[in-house]
């Protein structure tokens, strides 16, 4: 909202000493925060006077265009006395007319200078102005003509056009639509400044009769106050008045025509939205009702719209004439021949307004303030000063019939107790002082004992509890008196369990050198579908958001993996060689059932808990992690230890496995098929043994059509886990290692198996057969080829053995490793080479 400082003290009392710098900081003190304060005077430079045009001769260039040679009077501005020649290329003005002129040394708004200069044959000292050279309007229609009445030449021009006039503009919160006024912030400045305040809405206003335009209301809800007046015998041709047309201008809105600039007037200085017909193309009663389904119609911007049966649209016998509250009709637009105009000042309902603008994707100035509220108890002032200004200004009269259909709603009494204010703030506002304060700003209070009990003023419709009574007495007490305590902390308990257990995850794989990252939790069908998941998946069975920040990611995620897969080829992309990314979110599982819209007057009940728990879904806490690119660098020191060099699936197990080696779960993997994985280098993560063992998530290396998917080198891996699952299995203190002062036993075996059989199968029979003196297992070759058989390959493994309490023999050694080798034979049909 922007508002001249001048505007403002036409309606508050303020000191003459109250500069536009101290106002800002009171309103924004107020809630009105300030956006900015603009000074357009600032902007210009060296003299800018006013001068009358004495001669002008049209002079016809080779180009084809045609300037004027013109000799301007500006006074004794110019040091001499003598007319001012002057270049100039509009044609907009005649001999006689007052012009403004900046004289050279002087400066316009943008750093433009001006000197005397030869120009078209002729040294023009000096420039006659627009509107857009001086900083007044975006466009250029012509230079600016002053009225006959504006001053004498050599006068200086800053404050004949409003220069020196300061505006304010303000960032108005939704839950403060009275602040889109000049009413409103006119009586939030007398209120800081503890001055007297002038209602530009108090007005004798002439009583409703039967003689005026007939109105029906089919939807009181919707419409619950409708007041129209008829004015005849507009001049057509009258123009805007300049402070009018000023104001407008200062206020971001653009002079169109008289009638339209004084309804547009008329909303900024009272907040309530005005609207004219021109009445000649009206036929019959006009209505309000909401639109029927598949009802069209044209609006004011050229817009053929099909309409919602929430739509509440203003009608007459010949049918649409505008959609309610929100924009006119194009067929009863006012134009530059109307004479007679109906003026519509109508309160509307605020929810269907918004609806109706969003649907229709409207944004405009009526809109706005109708779907935050507006004050319904100023309709018929605000059209008797539409009416009085097209009467002063357009030569018009005012039709004796008033029609005013309904009433306004009453607002309901709030209680709050004496004392709310002090306890909520910790400032000391003793119960006198509330009262005073909410009285202060239109509220009808009663103070009955402990309680205070305040109906609410009809242009503050966000007020609706105690609270809000408090921070209407807190803002005015000012925000800047409430004292700094520091809370006493309670006795803090630590970390929680799955709190320690979680930044265990962290600082593991952080120290394995992987990065978190932080991803938007939402996902669309173009990212399911990048992943490769088949139509029936139970990943595509998302929940939709109901307000989604993107239209092509409207579902929150079943899976960590589009967001880091989107990141890693985001860097890759950006220069890193190689990345290693982990995240922890939550995802959805399932979807969810229909709940109950609840109310905020209360708590809700156990049984309403129930029910609002019970529709909403799992969301499981996930880990995930991508590899891809560089793993580790080669150099003068070699290859990486990856296949040369580049991340894969086994650093994406090895990683795994590390993890669940910090958090004490033994892990274990066997082949799975599962998106987007490859096929045949995918893992299933496994904690336990047997029927008892529990998924914990897959690791492996992605689809190459994965891969390039999103931009991904081949063989780039990934890992997603269930962590809360993970967490639930780690106990809570980790067992160190067990160290033995005995010399270890090495024994290497090669196994022949068929190459259906999984490296992890053969390392769980080799353990399971080698007992309890087996320290680790590991594989180090995987071979076909030569000397091995057709359909077969070699897998060989290290074993080492140790004892605690001695050093191991021989035949021990011996006797444990061929026991391992059995169990790989029975087991997975394993034979030693």
């Amino acid at each position: 909202m922007r508002v001249p400082v001048s505007w403002i003290r036409e309606h508050a009392d303020l000191p003459e000493s109250a500069t536009s710098e101290e106002l800002a900081a009171r309103l924004t003190a107020l809630g009105l925060k300030l956006e900015a304060l603009e000074r357009p005077a600032e902007a210009i430079t060296g003299p800018l006077v006013v001068g009358r045009v004495l001669t002008m001769e049209p002079e016809p260039q080779k180009n084809g265009k045609t300037i004027n040679w013109c000799t301007v009077d500006v006074g004794d501005a110019n040091g001499t006395g003598e007319p001012q020649g002057i270049v100039c290329g509009a044609h907009n003005f005649a001999p006689g007319d007052l012009v403004v002129v900046i004289l050279p040394g002087g400066v316009l708004p943008g750093n433009f200078a001006i000197s005397a200069r030869k120009t078209y044959g002729h040294v023009s000292a000096g420039m006659i102005c627009s509107g857009a050279e001086l900083g007044l309007s975006a466009e250029s229609d012509g230079i600016v003509v002053l009225p006959a009445d504006a001053g004498e030449p050599g006068d200086d021009a800053i404050g004949v056009l409003g220069l020196d006039d300061d505006v304010i503009e303000m960032e108005i919160n939704p839950d403060r639509a009275y602040a889109l006024s000049v009413r409103g912030v006119a009586r939030d400045a007398a209120l800081a400044y503890d001055a007297p305040f002038r209602d530009p809405c108090e007005r004798d206003v002439p009583p409703a009769d039967d003689a005026g335009w007939p109105v029906r209301i089919e939807d009181p809800a919707g419409c619950p106050v409708f007041v129209a007046r008829l004015v005849s015998g507009l001049d057509a041709t009258a123009t805007t008045p300049e402070f009018i047309a000023r104001r407008l201008t200062q206020a971001g809105m653009r002079p169109i025509s008289l009638a339209v600039d004084v309804t547009n007037y008329v909303m900024l200085e009272t907040g309530r939205p005005i609207h004219g017909y021109d009445a000649d193309k009206l036929t019959g009663t006009v209505g309000v009702r909401r639109a029927g389904a598949g009802e069209r119609l044209t609006t004011l911007d050229g817009t053929r719209r099909i309409l919602s049966p929430e739509d509440l649209v203003v009608v007459d016998d010949s049918g649409l004439i505008g959609l309610g509250g929100v924009m006119g009709g194009e067929d009863t637009e006012m134009s530059a021949t109307t004479t007679r105009v109906l003026v519509e000042s109508a309160h509307w309902d605020p929810v269907s307004m918004f609806r109706t603008g969003r649907r229709h994707k409207i944004t405009s100035e009526a809109g706005k303030r109708n779907e935050r509220g507006v004050d319904p108890t100023i309709c018929e002032a605000a059209a008797d000063r539409v009416v009085e200004l097209l009467v002063t200004y357009g030569g018009a009269t005012a039709e004796p019939g008033v029609t005013v259909v309904g009433t306004p709603p009453a607002r309901e009494p709030i209680t709050m107790a004496a004392d709310l204010p002090a306890r909520v703030s910790g400032i000391d506002i003793p119960a006198d002082r509330a009262v005073q304060v909410l009285r202060d700003q239109g509220f009808a209070v009663d103070a009955e004992g402990a309680d205070v009990v305040a109906v609410p003023p009809q242009w503050r419709p966000d007020v609706t509890d105690p609270f809000d009574l408090v921070e209407e007495v807190v803002r005015v007490v000012g925000y800047d008196a409430v004292p700094s305590v520091l809370p006493t902390p309670g006795a803090g308990r630590g970390l929680t369990r799955a709190q320690r257990l979680r930044r265990r995850v962290g600082r593991t794989l952080a120290g394995a050198g992987a990065v978190e990252v932080v991803s938007f939790p939402f996902v669309g069908d173009a990212s399911l579908d990048a992943l490769g998941l088949d139509a029936d998946d139970e990943r595509r069975r998302t929940i939709r958001l109901a307000n989604p920040l993107s239209a092509q990611e409207p579902a929150y995620t079943t899976t960590l993996l589009p967001g880091l897969l989107r990141a890693a080829a985001r860097n890759l992309g950006r220069g890193a060689t190689g990345v290693t990314l982990f995240e922890t979110g939550s995802v959805v599982r399932g979807g969810s059932s229909p709940t109950p819209i609840l109310g905020v007057e209360s708590r809700p009940s156990e049984l309403e808990l129930k029910e609002l728990l019970a529709g909403v879904p799992d969301q499981p806490l996930h880990l995930g992690l991508v590899l891809a690119g560089e793993r580790e660098r080669a150099g003068w020191w070699g290859e990486g230890a990856s296949p040369q060099g580049w991340a894969g699936w086994a650093d994406a197990l090895a990683l795994v496995r590390r993890l669940g080696d910090e958090l004490g779960v033994p892990l274990s993997t066997r082949a799975a098929v599962r998106a987007p994985w490859h096929p045949g280098r995918c893992a299933e993560v496994l904690a336990g043994e047997g029927e008892s063992a529990v998924v914990l998530g897959h690791a492996g290396e992605l689809h190459p059509r994965v891969c390039d998917a999103h931009d991904l080198p081949r063989r780039s891996a990934a890992v997603e886990l269930d962590l809360d699952a993970l967490l639930a299995l780690a106990p809570d203190r980790v067992a160190g290692p067990e160290l033995s002062s005995f010399p270890m036993a090495k024994e290497d075996v090669a196994l022949l198996v068929d190459v259906s059989v999984t490296a992890a199968e053969v390392e769980a029979a080799l353990r399971e057969g080698a007992g309890e003196l087996l320290e680790s297992v590991r594989l180090f070759d995987v071979y076909t080829g030569a000397q091995v058989p057709e359909g077969k390959k070699s897998l060989a493994f290290a074993l080492r053995f140790r004892a605690p309490d001695r050093t191991l023999t021989e035949a021990e050694t011996g006797a444990a490793r061929d026991a391992a080798v059995a169990a790989a034979a029975e087991r997975c049909g394993a034979v030693q080479r």
